[in-house]
């Protein structure tokens, strides 16, 4: 496995692997490497020649007030994972690397941005969009592999992809849960062992969310009310969201008669969590690709 911080660097590594005649594999990330991240990173071997992995925590996707400087940043242990994981490319710039002078582009995309977190994070989205895009024109990767915990920037990506004719395919794969259901995610560590416990109600709602729509319940405003209840339930919280959208357009859905995506984002302790599921009218699991 090769390491480095360079743009430059990367550029000639993905060259010769390009020369080779190799498929590049690509999964962004911020670190703190987790089995959620690994299973990307195996998708991508099993589909391609070449697998690099890109370790940012990018400035520009937090908001004020939010985690950046707390956000782990174990590298050692993130390089080891990654090795051990069969990445051929590890890339960990450093922000001056990545914006070496102010940055007066960025990419947007609207209206898939503008609800759930959207709503709660400006700018977020707008950050995202352009980190990916630069790491996209520094790694020029065929596929690029995204995890469904994070729905809505898997979908907006996408999206940006279409739009920008970026030719790179965009696979979403499924979220990997710890044992009792809880989404894996780096922001877990957060919690301390009560709070751990409790962050298991995220998942319980989904489920119970589930299980409304496949006993008949079409009505958003019910499966909401009762997914509230859970969460408020379980203890100490406050949530930023519980929503049922589309899964094209991320608008609110009153009545459920196609595919939804429910999705929630809640605060216990000192960390905000998200979390969904995607299902059809029936209540039966929708894969996204």
């Amino acid at each position: 496995m090769q390491v480095t911080g360079k743009i430059l660097e990367v550029r000639k590594i993905i060259s010769s692997a390009r020369a080779e005649g190799k498929r590049i594999g690509f999964v962004p990330t911020m670190g703190a490497l987790h089995e959620g991240h690994l299973s990307l990173i195996k998708a991508a071997g099993a589909d391609c020649d070449f697998v690099a992995v890109s370790i940012f925590v990018n400035p520009i996707q937090f908001v004020p007030g939010e985690d950046y400087e707390q956000y782990p940043r174990p590298i050692e242990d993130d390089i080891e994972k990654s090795r051990r994981a069969g990445v051929s490319l590890l890339f960990n710039p450093s922000v001056d690397e990545m914006y070496p002078q102010e940055q007066l582009t960025r990419v947007y995309v609207k209206k898939l941005t503008e609800n759930l977190c959207g709503r709660f994070r400006e700018g977020h989205f707008e950050g995202v969009t352009t980190v990916v895009t630069k790491l996209f024109n520094i790694v020029q990767p065929d596929i690029s592999y995204f995890g469904q915990k994070d729905a809505q920037q898997a979908l907006v990506i996408k999206r940006m992809v279409a739009d920008l004719n970026m030719p790179i395919e965009i696979k979403i794969r499924p979220t990997i849960r710890e044992r009792d259901g809880l989404a894996m995610s780096s922001r877990n560590q957060y919690l301390n062992e009560a709070q751990r416990k409790q962050a298991c109600c995220l998942y319980q709602a989904l489920c119970d969310a589930r299980e409304m729509i496949r006993s008949g319940e079409k009505k958003s405003e019910h499966i909401i009310k009762r997914m509230s209840d859970i969460i408020k339930n379980a203890g100490p919280c406050e949530i930023d969201y519980i929503s049922i959208v589309d899964t094209e357009t991320i608008e609110d859905v009153e009545q459920i008669n196609k595919p939804v995506l429910i999705a929630l984002a809640v605060k216990i302790g000192p960390a905000r969590l998200i979390d969904n599921v995607i299902v059809d009218s029936n209540g039966n699991d929708v894969i996204i690709t």
